[in-house]
């Protein structure tokens, strides 16, 4: 998951500095050249926000799962704990007769 990371933060990178050598060197005036590097850096921080919404709720239902999967092995382990302990008790019984 690491190395893909750093691949996709590579790849923003590049793309960037890709786009900012276009502009710069695109045969445009320097307010449209300025707007379309604004208009770029909106589009990277709405994907960047998306990809951050879209990781939270991942995190978010991974976490709940993760939770209701412990509770739900909690209860049973619980119950087995406890036939366990019916288990001794009633055998410690017998061998105290």
């Amino acid at each position: 998951m690491n190395s893909s990371k750093n691949v996709a933060i590579a790849f923003l990178i590049g793309g960037a500095i890709g786009a900012g050598v276009a502009l710069l060197f695109a045969p445009a005036s320097g307010i449209e050249t300025r707007k379309r590097i604004k208009d770029g850096f909106d589009d990277a921080g709405d994907w960047a926000r998306d990809r951050y919404q879209d990781t939270r709720y991942k995190v978010n239902d991974s976490t709940d799962r993760v939770k209701q999967f412990v509770g739900d092995k909690k209860d049973d382990l619980q119950a087995a704990f406890e036939a366990g302990r019916e288990a001794f008790l009633k055998g410690k019984e017998r061998l105290a007769r």
